[in-house]
């Protein structure tokens, strides 16, 4: 039986773990595509020392779990997965991953970009940066209108 869609969790992942147990020895998959994100040692002109990401524990699942429905509702995919930390996390570390199983890739590239861009915009996480001037709190959500627009998906308000 295949694991959870979502996890947010604190601890690091291991991409080929997560992509094997998301495959599970299905043989109609094609494809696999997958994106990492990682944390940058600069954002906005300023060095960032650390980042410390907080969300709130249910809804954000929730909220992503209601996209992958989306995602197999707007594209011929077997599986998707998304692991999101949260906590202290430093330059270099592993941020997330999004992989996506299919028959064919065409599919799989275009669902995890329809996931990632939904993340970057929409998903609600609250990032503070620790630069060398200080700490700052800083939307999470990239504000990307084109990103959304190429889906359908209206903006939210902030």
């Amino acid at each position: 039986m295949p694991g959870p869609r979502v996890s947010i969790q604190t601890a690091d992942f291991d991409l080929a773990q997560e992509v094997a147990a998301l495959r599970e020895d299905d043989r109609r998959i094609g494809a696999v595509c997958s994106f990492i994100g990682t944390v940058r040692d600069r954002n906005d002109g300023s060095d960032v020392v650390s980042m410390e990401l907080e969300h709130y524990p249910g809804m954000t699942e929730k909220s992503i779990e209601a996209m992958i429905d989306e995602a197999h509702r707007r594209f011929d995919i077997l599986g998707a997965r998304v692991v999101h930390r949260v906590g202290l996390l430093q330059p270099l570390d592993q941020i997330m991953m999004v992989a996506v199983i299919s028959a064919h890739r065409g599919q799989s590239f275009q669902a995890c970009e329809f996931l990632m861009d939904y993340l970057k915009t929409q998903a609600p996480f609250w990032k503070k940066e620790q630069t060398p001037e200080g700490a700052r709190w800083v939307d999470a959500r990239v504000d990307d209108d084109a990103a959304l627009a190429r889906w359908g998906i209206e903006a939210r308000n902030a």
